[in-house]
This record gives C-alpha cells, structure tokens and sequence, in this order.
C-alpha cells in the first residue's frame, strides 16, 4: 500500500512564499534587489497568482514593497527599523508574560532554564544557528503560554526580520553571554512570583534598544543610522 499523501498539505501559495523566504534567509534575495515576476513565476513554475498571494503576505511583513508596474523591492532594514522592532516586541512579550503568568508551572520554567543552559552550550560551541533556535524556544515557551496566537505570530515575525535577512555570519559573543544572563535573571523572577517585575524587565532591558545598543551595533554594523 503507498503510504505517500495524496495531496500536498500546503498550498502553493504557501510553497512559494517558504521558498522566497528561504532565498532571502539564505542571502540569495537580497535586501534592496528587485524580484522579476516574470522570472520568478517560470523559475518555479506557478502562475502569477500564487506568486502574488505571496509577495502580499511578505510585504504585509515589511519584507517586500509593492510597486506600480509589477515592480516589487525587497525592503532593506535600517537602523530606525531596529529601533522600532524592539520597541514592539518588547511591549508585546511584556504582554505575554502578563497574561501566561498563571499559567506556567514549575516545569515550564524547568523549561525555560534547561533551554538557557543549551543556549551557553551552543554560545561555547560557537554554533549561532542552535543558539538561534534555543532562544526561539526559550521566548516560545511564555509566548504560547499567553493564548494569544495572533500576538506569538507578530512577535516571531518581527524576529525574522531581525535575526534572519539574510542571517549574518557569526554573532557577537558578548551579546549572546549578556542574554543568557538576562535570562537567568527573568527566570528568577518568575520562580519567585514576581509577575510584574518580570514583565517590566523583558520590555524594559532585554527588549530595549538603548539597553543593547552597544551590541545592536557590532551585529548590525553594516546598517547605516536612519
């Protein structure tokens, strides 16, 4: 009997925009190019439709904008973009600790200190793309503990326009060691009940911009000032 589905589980509009997502994660579309649609729909082998299902979903997250005369520019971040994303995700994770607060139990936040643990292993390893994944983790586990799928969705959304476009070579190490430590100091907050201080401490130092503009810069050092 073959066991293989019959039907793909995704659609092609969803292929299509894995696949561009992949090509600018991986440095193949790059950040102020210009995709030809024409091109691009015969290089996969779809019609416009699916194409531009796509390209609307990824310019509805700031990664392409939409030109007349189906011209369409990948978005370059700029330094106010930075800024700006760290604003919101700091007020958005600030939320989510609120509303998970009751919810997570011991063995989330055994959770959440065994994944910090494999982030300083992977920081030793010089391994970012599994300290990447780790901390994805890490931040998920009160994210989807918050209820809010919708506000998880934005949130990780924003990361990818942050950390992954295209995902630079190496990382800076000091960042990574300072992280974990914040960390630590957000999962002791949460061991002792201290809902409100640790959601103050992830909106105002972990996700503040001027908190870790000193590292913002090194890892971003190729984006200009707005």
């Amino acid at each position: 009997m073959n066991d293989k589905p019959v039907l793909n589980v995704k659609s092609l509009k969803e292929q299509v925009y894995d696949f561009l997502r992949e090509q600018m994660r991986r440095g193949e579309i790059l950040p102020g190019s210009v995709i030809d649609l024409e091109e691009t729909s015969k290089k996969l082998g779809v019609s416009r439709t699916p194409l531009r299902d796509a390209l609307l979903q990824l310019e509805n997250e700031d990664f392409v904008t939409i030109l007349p005369r189906r011209k369409v520019v990948v978005n370059v971040l700029t330094a106010r973009d930075i800024k700006n994303y760290y604003e919101i995700i700091g007020a958005l994770e600030s939320i989510a600790i609120l509303k998970a607060f009751d919810r997570l139990g011991p063995e989330d936040i055994d959770r959440l200190e065994q994944l910090n643990r494999e982030m300083k292993q992977a920081i030793e390893a010089d391994d970012f793309d599994l300290y990447y994944e780790k901390n994805l983790d890490f931040h998920n586990v009160y994210l989807q503990a918050c209820g809010n799928e919708k506000l998880m969705r934005i949130v990780n959304n924003l990361k990818k326009r942050l950390y992954d476009f295209p995902r630079p070579a190496g990382f800076v190490k000091e960042w990574e060691q300072a992280s974990t430590g914040e960390h630590a100091r957000l999962i002791e907050c949460l061991r002792r009940g201290q809902k409100e201080e640790a959601a103050r401490f992830i909106r105002d130092v972990h996700w503040s911009y001027e908190v870790q503009e000193k590292y913002i810069v090194q890892y971003y050092r190729h984006i200009a000032n707005p």
